[in-house]
């Protein structure tokens, strides 16, 4: 085994490396851009759809405010006695009732059908964009997380989008023919418009006071929602039983609850009396347009008609158009905010990564005065740390729990960047890697592992997906990992249903299933870091150390496709007899590096990592 000498430094962070600073696009990005980002990804995946909707849309709009029309011209031509007219009339009223219907059942059947093409297409993108985030930061900042809830509750109803933005175009069209109906007895009519503003205004503004409230106060949504699921998932069902906490969870999750709505109650009540207050100016000024033309004008029967009809369609007009508005705004608009917010923040983290990531390590990776804080928080998790992991060893961290060990593992994935310092993968900065790229040079179990629960070949193949459907591949993986006894056991074998709740499907112990997760982390035959962090803690001491031992035994020999890369091994433990096989082992306490060596090399040193072997050990002797 190759055997490099590690640095271990305490310098003043005066002479660390500085990684530039990670982008933190906290502001959500303007609201019409947003939704014309929305729009263009609806046009790039049904182009033509999008374009016959559209044209119905506006064709439907125009014979239906077109009725007020029909109306004036029937009562002036009974007025005069004109026959010709009035059939004429009566003829284009039952054409425009006619086209206006088939046009609508057209337009609303096209548009279901694009609304359900596009919804499937945006569940995905946001999917993806959420799994092409390279860190996890998204995942445990709140405020992003406040962010994420909200637009997860929206982007099921982001397809109605498009339909509340035809709909307001339609309904803009019938207001503009409204209009110059109302015009064509007398331009002052035009003063209606203006006193429909402030419902416009309204509903504008309303729905965004609405939703600023909603996400102030969403993390007590969130904690309400957690609760229950809580009191209704079967992962708890045995301790909430044994505890007997159901009504207690029951009793928190209605005053969490109350803490969200109570505040949006509020914000909707005030809304609700501006609004109210905007359609009384609105009325004032339709009651004032009739008087006018009744009195002032002393129009003629079928003006008055006009102005009683055009008046009344205009009122459900604006009250459609606003109300629309109101959606886009509230919801739609906002939701499309959200998601062009996650489409930016992904974007900037997948920015200046342009070296590639190398085929074999040669002098391995090394960590130059790193420090890191999780979000959020003042407290270092790992400070000024200079490290050298020398290509091919296996290393062990060793630490008490809250000493940094399976942070160092996230900075090593990539998960998340140094607050200050760099690594390096045999001299290049890790930062400018693509995180993808460079993950997929990886692999890894942990402890928090997921249960996926599908076939157990599918299960353990997800490590590497060319592989998905390769059996010798997985069986392999099953062999290395030590989790033969597990598959056996299976009616199916690796084809095998895992989960109870699925038809067939098998239950396992959790020791099963972290052999199974510790199986997918084999799957890739040559990676350049293997990271096992607390890979097997639900595993007896004797299993995992003969476990262990045949890998590093394998890799010593240099019989893993892995020694042909140089790759290093990272092993987070408590166990210490796992631990000493390792070629280095990393030492770290309340965050810093204390000590690096090997076992002997530590042991004869009388430091933290001999008093610690000193403990476990006659620990096992009682």
């Amino acid at each position: 085994m190759k055997r490099v000498p590690c640095s271990m430094s305490s310098e003043t962070t005066a002479n660390q490396t500085s990684s530039p600073a990670r982008p933190s696009p906290d502001e959500l990005p303007p609201a019409l851009s947003s939704m014309w980002r929305l729009c263009k990804l609806g046009y790039t995946h049904e182009p033509r759809l999008v374009i016959i909707v559209v044209t119905l849309t506006l064709l439907q709009a125009v014979p239906e405010a077109l009725f007020a029309l029909w109306l004036m011209l029937m009562a002036d031509a009974l007025q005069q006695g004109n026959n010709t007219l009035l059939f004429a009339t009566m003829a284009a009223m039952a054409a425009s009732a006619t086209l206006t219907w088939l046009l609508r059942v057209l337009a609303r059947r096209l548009t279901r059908r694009f609304r359900d093409r596009v919804t499937i297409a945006l569940e995905t993108h946001v999917a993806t964009l959420q799994a092409a985030v390279p860190g996890l930061e998204l995942q445990e900042r709140q405020d992003y997380l406040d962010r994420l809830a909200v637009l997860r509750n929206q982007v099921f109803v982001l397809d109605h989008m498009y339909a509340s933005l035809l709909d307001t175009i339609g309904w803009i069209v019938r207001l503009t023919v409204t209009i110059a109906l109302l015009m064509s007895i007398h331009p002052g009519l035009v003063l209606l418009v203006v006193f429909a503003l402030p419902t416009v205004v309204s509903s504008a503004w309303r729905p965004g006071v609405e939703r600023q409230v909603e996400e102030r106060f969403a993390q007590h949504n969130r904690l309400a929602e957690h609760l229950f699921f809580t009191a209704t998932s079967a992962a708890a069902a045995k301790e909430v039983r044994v505890t007997g906490v159901a009504s207690d969870l029951a009793t928190r999750r209605r005053t969490e609850w109350q803490r969200w709505f109570a505040p949006v109650a509020r914000a909707r009540r005030d809304t609700a009396i501006s609004h109210s207050a905007a359609w009384a100016i609105f009325g004032l000024g339709y009651v004032g347009a009739i008087a006018f033309v009744v009195v002032g004008l002393d129009a003629s029967v079928g003006s008055v008609l006009l102005i009683l009809a055009a008046g009344a369609r205009l009122s459900s007009y604006v009250a459609g158009a606003i109300g629309e508005i109101g959606f886009l705004r509230g919801i739609w608009l906002d939701g499309s905010k959200r998601l062009v917010w996650l489409e930016n923040y992904t974007a900037a983290l997948s920015a200046d990564t342009e070296i590639e990531v190398p085929d074999r390590l040669v002098d391995g990776i090394r960590l130059e005065h790193v420090s890191f804080a999780y979000p959020g928080s003042d407290r270092l998790a790992l400070e000024d740390i200079t490290l050298h992991l020398p290509s091919g060893a296996v290393v062990a961290v060793v630490g008490e729990n809250g000493a940094g060990k399976s942070t160092l593992v996230k900075l090593l994935a990539k998960m998340y960047e140094p607050g200050s310092g760099e690594i390096l993968i045999d001299g290049r900065p890790l930062r400018r890697m693509p995180a993808a790229e460079w993950r997929s040079r990886l692999t890894g179990a942990f402890q928090d592992f997921f249960r996926f629960e599908f076939s157990a070949q599918h299960s353990i193949g997800l490590g590497d997906l060319n592989k998905l459907n390769d059996e010798s591949a997985v069986a392999d993986a099953v062999r290395r990992a030590g989790a033969a006894d597990v598959v056996e056991r299976l009616p199916e074998g690796l084809q095998s249903q895992l989960g109870p709740t699925w038809p067939d499907g098998q239950e396992l112990s959790f020791g099963q299933w972290q052999k199974l997760a510790l199986s997918r982390g084999y799957m890739r035959p040559a990676p350049l870091l293997m990271m096992l962090d607390e890979p097997t803690a639900a595993l007896d001491a004797e299993t995992e150390h003969a476990l262990f031992e045949r890998y590093a035994s394998a890799a010593r020999r240099g019989e893993s496709a892995s020694s042909d890369v140089g790759a290093i091994t990272i092993l987070v433990s408590h166990r210490f007899s796992t631990v000493r096989m390792a070629d280095l082992i990393v030492v770290l306490d309340g965050s810093r590096l204390v000590e690096v060596g090997s076992h002997d090399e530590l042991m004869k040193r009388k430091g933290p990592y001999a008093d610690l072997y000193g403990i476990q050990a006659a620990a096992y002797q009682q």
